[in-house]
């Protein structure tokens, strides 16, 4: 099989005036949508009808070359489920925005697409991974929540043809923060492995439940109340009593809180009763018993809490208090010291009015 690729460099001010090619920084972007049995065939499809967004970057002629293999790397924790570990590490020029857990799952019919990394380029080579192991279409990608480490690869899994699904919160959220997500990840990873890189909004969106048939295999989806955040979705796959927890779940990286301390603890209550036979965290290890495998994250959110409440009640002001609430939790934790000061914030914040 052939795919299409393009040299995609950006523009600087001067050069998009005349449009003459860009002296920097460029990468190799694969394009979604165009594959086909022969190479003339695939240079047909992307000459006959070019991806629009590529006239924000220099001129470059689309081309076919045969389909890579994919950088990363899935492990089958049940029959047609696939889960790829992103690293526990904030993103960087190194890893791309792969920074986060992507799940896929494969029905008789089609399959679905669970989080899309934390840039373009990692959504171009979870569309490869998918076709290293089916050629059935890709109908859905489901996003777990609006945190940019998430949702930055859709656009290239939306033009191999799937639906964005999100909870009813996420397009509001996700257009609220585009800028500063383009902003603050594009210096984080850096302009070259950012390269084309856009929130897109979702297609449709959950408010309760909803089930999608992948052909002989069922997925329920479900929007929770503001817990992590305020855009949390679950995906059930039904055939192999999988729960994909996206960020409601953390195992070794520090959780984050950016929803309701409160709200979180009561929905991993709710989601400790599910009849799950295991559950894929946002982060951490591919998959993990249920519901044993959520305690260290309740316990951290039971700290979390409990520290808080003396500060609040001993009338600690939040600066010091920011520093020492959840402190003995540190050695449990990867990445501790970055995201359990803004966690202690957010908790104070939402407590101490109570």
């Amino acid at each position: 099989m052939f795919e299409a690729f393009v040299s995609l460099c950006l523009l600087s001010a001067v050069e998009a005036s005349d449009a003459s090619p860009a002296g920097g920084p460029c990468r190799l972007a694969l394009l979604p949508g165009y594959g086909a049995v022969t190479e003339a065939e695939c240079e047909r499809r992307v000459r006959h009808r070019p991806p629009s967004w590529l006239s924000g970057f220099a001129p470059a002629e689309p081309f076919c070359r045969t389909r890579p293999l994919s950088r990363l790397a899935f492990t089958e924790i049940a029959p047609g489920l696939f889960v790829h570990r992103g690293e526990v590490a904030e993103p960087d020029a190194g890893n791309a925005g792969d920074v986060s857990n992507i799940v896929l799952v494969v029905g008789k019919e089609s399959v679905a697409v669970v989080d899309a990394g934390g840039s373009r380029q990692i959504g171009e080579e979870v569309y490869l991974a998918v076709r290293e192991r089916t050629a059935l279409p890709i109908s859905h990608l489901v996003l777990t929540h609006m945190h940019p480490d998430h949702v930055f690869g859709a656009e290239p899994l939306r033009e191999a043809g799937a639906a964005i699904v999100g909870q009813q919160n996420l397009p509001r959220a996700l257009a609220d923060r585009a800028e500063s997500y383009q902003a603050s990840f594009g210096r984080l990873i850096g302009e070259e492995a950012f390269l084309g890189s856009r929130i897109v909004a979702p297609d449709r969106v959950v408010a309760g439940t909803e089930t999608i048939d992948l052909g002989e295999r069922l997925i329920d989806l479900k929007a929770w109340p503001t817990a992590h955040t305020f855009s949390d979705l679950t995906v059930f796959d039904r055939q192999t009593a999988t729960l994909i927890a996206g960020d409601l779940l953390f195992d070794e990286h520090a959780p984050a809180l950016d929803g309701s301390l409160k709200g979180w603890r009561s929905v991993l209550d709710d989601l400790s009763g599910m009849k799950a036979a295991r559950a894929v965290p946002g982060h951490g290890r591919p998959a993990l018993d249920w519901p044993s495998g959520m305690s260290a994250l309740a316990h951290y959110l039971e700290v979390l809490e409990t520290d808080t409440r003396s500060a609040v009640k001993a009338g600690v002001p939040l600066a010091e208090a920011s520093r020492s609430i959840g402190a003995g939790e540190a050695r449990n934790w990867a990445l501790f010291d970055l995201y359990n000061p803004r966690n202690a914030t957010a908790a104070y914040t939402e407590l101490e009015w109570e």
